[in-house]
């Protein structure tokens, strides 16, 4: 069967000076590496499993190709014996969920995380018993049967939902949907952070339905939020809110433009049995009018949306970014802690940082940067695309200066 396979998929070939990065152990091939002369890129079909050669002609490793991208093919093997298929993909998710077994006790994480699991194109997150899956490349879009029968023999959930309704996948020349995939899919999930238990939305939700990767910085915060005032901006279904209230804040109001976010989060503070107040409202707006009532706070937590989400955005995010922490620093009393957070792999964290000391130089204070966080350890990074790390988190004390 293998041979089959093998003898069926057609060359893709890099130009000169040109496999380095592959070889170096990189997934990403770009359009201008490929030697259209040799191999047409108007000759493939969006997601066609390829073999990838050097300007020699000697194997480098198989993957998938979309000659409409600038990131044309992506690796999902190195071993000539072994090309893309279903076998290919049941021992990816048997490695991905033996890291998972290992750093958690209950079956509520990132199952796969794209390329830093060597499976790009493809996010799972697991809730209990319902996966809720992402494909986000045509290649992944392409091998879907393959991926659902993988996911079934490895994890035997009782349901998979496709979520593949992410921006990305425009790049990629693919619609955008949510269905059913296997299985009968709840509206709600129940999922266990730490101490705490969370209802949250499926069909409706944002993303896959919950932000794992903010795990331990959550947890992080524990000594900072005891008999403390916390406002928790962009609070979703008040993850933060929640988690800081269990470790004995005084308060807690959640912030987010979603009725549907802050109804959760009201119904998860009850599930926990603790108490929250809910805002609604775009973030700068409702941080304006806290100032105006001279609201203050001991701890802000800053957890927005990706303000840059492609290079070019940067300029635009930069100043999103600087707008949002000067406007949660102003609601510091005359010691508290602000946790700012990035989730756009293009805002390096020195920049991050750079604004927040602009912020509180700005508003008379001093900043001290205490700890600094990331994604958890369900979103391995790869060591050769910095593009995996992707998540900054900085939390920092801010005094009065005399």
């Amino acid at each position: 069967m293998t041979e089959k396979i093998t003898e069926r998929l057609r060359h893709l070939r890099l130009k000169r000076r040109e496999g380095r990065r592959i070889r170096a152990g990189h997934l990403w091939v770009f359009s201008n590496e490929i030697d259209t002369d040799a191999t047409p890129l108007r000759l493939f079909e969006p997601g066609e499993a390829v073999s990838i050669r050097g300007a020699d002609g000697r194997f480098l490793a198989y993957g998938y190709v979309n000659p409409h991208s600038l990131i044309c093919a992506r690796v999902l093997s190195r071993d000539q014996k072994h090309p893309p298929d279903r076998s290919m993909l049941v021992h990816r998710l048997k490695i991905a969920l033996s890291l998972r077994e290992k750093l958690f006790d209950h079956p509520c994480y990132r199952l796969v995380f794209g390329d830093g699991d060597l499976l790009p194109g493809l996010v799972v997150d697991r809730h209990g018993e319902v996966l809720v899956a992402q494909l986000t490349t045509a290649g992944m879009e392409r091998m879907k049967d393959d991926v659902l029968a993988a996911l079934r023999k490895v994890i035997r959930p009782k349901a998979v939902l496709w979520r593949n309704d992410s921006s990305v996948r425009k790049l990629e020349g693919l619609e955008s949907y949510v269905e059913p995939a296997y299985g009968k899919i709840p509206e709600t999930v129940e999922i266990r952070e730490g101490r705490a238990r969370f209802d949250i939305p499926l069909m409706g939700g944002q993303k896959t339905g919950w932000y794992y990767d903010q795990r331990l910085n959550r947890e992080r915060l524990k000594p900072y939020v005891r008999d403390a005032r916390v406002l928790d901006v962009y609070s979703y279904v008040g993850a933060f809110g929640i988690q800081c209230k269990k470790h004995g804040a005084e308060s807690v109001i959640c912030v987010d433009s979603s009725a549907q976010a802050l109804e959760f989060a009201q119904t998860n503070a009850r599930k926990n049995r603790v108490r929250v107040e809910t805002l609604k409202g775009d973030a700068v707006e409702v941080l304006r009018d806290l100032r105006k009532e001279k609201s203050q706070f001991d701890v802000v937590i800053l957890d927005p949306p990706a303000f840059v989400k492609k290079k070019r955005d940067l300029e635009a995010g930069r100043e999103a970014y600087r707008r949002i922490i000067q406007s949660g620093m102003q609601l510091l009393g005359r010691e508290g802690y602000l946790l700012a957070c990035s989730c756009s792999s293009h805002m390096p964290q020195s920049e991050l940082l750079q604004l927040v000391q602009h912020a509180a130089r700005h508003t008379g204070r001093h900043a001290q940067l205490i700890e600094v966080g990331g994604q958890a350890p369900d979103h391995p990074i790869h060591p050769a695309i910095p593009e995996t790390r992707y998540l900054k988190s900085l939390l920092c004390r801010l005094t009065r200066q005399q």
